[in-house]
């Protein structure tokens, strides 16, 4: 039933005190991260001589993407820049690295900062000082000759039990640094200016033609591209590294035997696709792709897989990475799909073939160059491992290419010199298309399911009253909805939503925010947008109660121990009423702890098992796996134990909830007084024994709906129902011609609730 406040300003400040409320949840999802692009935003964690000894001052961002200058005095040492500015630097976490480097004007790097991450192995783990040290050996290299070409991308020491983290670390400064010279702003290679002012010929990928051809005619062509190391290769190359004690583990076996043979094609051509997949298999994966998205098969064969076990353990494949224009990716398993064979004539047998898609936020251009980075690793002794990449360089031949002119535009002040000259390039419209536009159209399918599933639970919320008539039925609707949330929003998803987003509002504040990165995770945006709704119409119950995927995992868990006849506890009520403020001053806890350090807020955050349980799927170091299985195992007997007691992100959620201006759950005058049957039935105890229902530890099961229209187990109700039979039992012709009989007791739930006159027949 709906709530009509009498005094309607006091109705319309509650009103706008939700709507305030909404407004601030909407916006704890963003966090530092949201100011990836924002350089300055990380200045006052470093110095200027962090990077420039003797150097006193910063100077203004310059250009776009920003670089700052640094001076000691009037003379300018050099700039910082920030990695993910300029090239791509997501690690293992699935999140960007954020690092500051300086690079004098000669183009040699002279300092690295670490300023921002959400490496889980690096947060909790691997020590951040060993990260550090690894990426700091790019300090003094000349950047110059890895721009020209003229020499190979330096590597930096690996940290076993860190591969991706360091890689991309070091990967990110390089291209970065890179492509700042490349692009002419620091110590320029020559040459920028001048393709700059050429006429532009715009290349895409050829989609129309497209023919079957054989596996002979595909390698000659360049088509397929191949890289084969023999034993004999990875031993001198661990030779010449400098490692002594890497050279003491030679591989085993003939110099000339064969270590890895790796084979490389983009399937997503149509003649190398259809030629290697088959029409049909090509037409799957055509149907399949997303805009922008581009297909990869790699083939090996040779004792060494390009696969390796990571990807079993954590879903990334670690020994192979795509490469180009200083961005790069690794793959996932949700981007793998395994062949058994390639459909080529003469095509060889394989040990592993991979189809791989490349994920929708890297763009792979497939009529520029580009490589994939084989890691080799060797191991020596103990749980030390020495680390080398090999690349193999891939370059679709131009049969696959189609070429087009578009219209130069050259402002009339543009000087007629090659080197000053300035052309202004009309770019087809994709370009200058927002980043979070283009996520959001490849994102489609995941889009409509949530809003699917959304819209499927605002229906059960509007029609509750239709639906708890129907035990069975909402039963099952319940559980089905549940399973759902867990397998496909958390599991295949990771739409899981955390108190991480709210500790990390206030640095946001702080920081600053652009709304292009807050909505660059669709997924996450739009059950912020709906549980902050959520909040003023029904409080927290309709995140916590059906679309956190670990509340799922525990409600279908304890659901399955009931089922098998486990003993459930009942928590005594006082008790039970003086554990509800642990999970306030948990979040309270970590919210002043993030006013001090977010990221030392986002350790105690593990608090929460979302991590380990939904994100990463129990594939984790056995200290976290063992807390979220304590807690799912005393949720057995405790259904959603954690909900109750610990979780900071319910405290976070029931605070704003309680200024909801609905109330949709039904209550009698007897309930509390003296029915308890709602209190004792309710699944998370969250009705006081008087009989009003705790808003701040309610999820909104429906359950006591359930029991509020059963005339069969409400007293109330039954009540209710005696009257209506007695009534129409007194209407009926027997009663009219004065039969009577003995009195029948009914009960409910043990106890006598009414007496219903028991009609005999008329004598004869």
């Amino acid at each position: 039933m709906l709530k009509r406040p009498d005094d309607d300003t006091a109705f319309a400040r509650r009103a706008a005190l939700a709507l305030a409320g909404v407004l601030l949840l909407c916006l704890t999802y963003i966090s530092p991260a949201c100011a990836a692009g924002d350089l300055p935003t990380y200045l006052p964690k470093i110095t200027p001589a962090d990077f420039f000894p003797g150097a006193d001052r910063f100077g203004p961002p310059q250009g776009d993407p920003p670089i700052v200058p640094v001076y000691r005095g009037d003379q300018l040492q050099g700039f910082v820049f920030l990695n993910s500015d300029l090239a791509n630097s997501v690690g293992y976490s699935g999140k960007p690295i954020h690092l500051l480097a300086g690079i004098d004007p000669k183009g040699v790097i002279t300092g690295i900062k670490l300023v921002d991450h959400k490496e889980p192995i690096v947060l909790v783990g691997i020590p951040e000082a060993r990260i550090v040290a690894a990426v700091n050996g790019l300090i003094g290299k000349d950047m110059k000759p890895v721009a020209s070409g003229a020499e190979k991308p330096p590597q930096v020491d690996i940290v076993s039990g860190a591969t991706v983290t360091v890689l991309v670390m070091g990967d990110s400064i390089v291209r970065a640094a890179s492509k700042l010279i490349r692009s002419g702003r620091v110590g320029a290679v020559g040459g920028a200016a001048v393709a700059a002012a050429l006429p532009p010929v715009i290349k895409t990928l050829d989609l129309e033609h497209s023919e079957v051809r054989d596996w002979e005619s595909l390698v000659g062509d360049g088509s397929i591209r191949r890289l084969h190391l023999s034993v004999g290769d990875i031993n001198d190359a661990f030779a010449k590294s400098g490692s002594a004690t890497a050279t003491q583990y030679p591989e085993p076996g003939e110099a000339g035997d064969t270590f890895v043979d790796l084979y490389v094609a983009l399937v997503s051509a149509p003649t190398i696709g259809r030629s290697l997949l088959g029409d049909d298999g090509y037409r799957r994966l055509k149907d399949g792709l997303k805009p922008g998205q581009q297909a990869i098969i790699v083939a090996g064969n040779g004792p060494y897989s390009f696969k390796g076990s990571a990807y079993v353990r954590g879903g990334i494949f670690d020994r192979i990475e795509i490469l180009q224009e200083g961005n790069s990716t690794r793959f996932r398993d949700r981007n793998h799909t395994r062949l058994g064979a390639l459909d080529a004539v003469g095509a060889p047998e394989f040990r592993e073939i991979g189809l791989f898609v490349t994920p929708p936020e890297f763009t792979l251009d497939p009529t520029l160059p580009w490589q994939v980075q084989l890691l080799v690793q060797r191991s020596l002794g103990g749980r030390d491992k020495a680390f080398l990449t090999f690349d193999l360089n891939y370059t679709l031949p131009d049969g696959y290419i189609r070429r087009e002119q578009r219209a130069v535009t050259v402002p009339e002040s543009a000087a007629p010199s090659t080197s000053q000259a300035k052309a202004a390039i009309t770019p087809p419209a994709e370009v200058d298309e927002p980043l979070w536009m283009r996520i959001w159209r490849s994102s489609t399918v995941s889009i409509g399911i949530t809003a699917f599933m959304l819209a499927a639970l605002t229906g059960i919320f509007f029609f509750q009253n239709l639906l708890v008539r129907r035990p069975v039925l909402y039963t099952w609707v319940r559980r089905g909805y549940l399973a759902f949330v867990l397998v496909w929003l958390g599991w295949y998803a990771n739409a899981q939503l955390s108190v991480v987003n709210v500790v990390t509002f206030i640095n946001a504040l702080v920081t600053g925010f652009r709304w292009e990165f807050f909505l660059a995770a669709p997924l996450i945006f739009i059950l912020w947008a709906a549980t902050a709704g959520g909040l003023l119409f029904w409080g927290r119950g309709p995140f916590c109660g059906w679309l956190c995927p670990f509340g799922a995992l525990q409600e279908l868990t304890n659901t399955a121990a009931k089922w098998l006849k486990v003993p459930q506890i009942t928590v005594p009520w006082g008790l039970h009423e003086r554990l509800w403020p642990i999970k306030y001053i948990i979040f309270l806890g970590l919210f002043g702890l993030s006013l001090y350090s977010v990221d030392m807020a986002e350790r105690f955050a593990e608090v929460e098992p979302f991590k380990t349980a939904i994100i990463l799927k129990f594939s984790r170091s056995w200290p976290f796996v063992a807390y979220a299985v304590a807690l799912l195992v005393i949720g057995l007997f405790i259904e959603r134990f954690f909900c109750r007691y610990l979780c900071p992100l319910g405290a976070a959620l029931a605070i704003p909830g309680r200024m909801r201006t609905f109330e949709w759950l039904r209550r009698w005058q007897e309930c509390g007084s003296p029915c308890q049957r709602c209190a004792k039935e309710c699944p998370v105890q969250s009705i006081h024994p008087e009989g009003h229902i705790n808003v701040n530890e309610c999820i909104y099961c429906m359950h006591c709906q359930e029991l509020y229209h059963d005339d069969h187990r409400c007293p109330h109700m039954i009540q209710v129902r005696l009257k209506r039979e007695k009534f129409a039992a007194m209407s009926s012709p027997t009663m009219r011609s004065g039969g009577k009989g003995p009195a029948t007791v009914i009960t409910a739930g043990g106890k006598p609730v009414g007496v219903s006159p028991t009609v005999s027949p008329p004598p004869n």
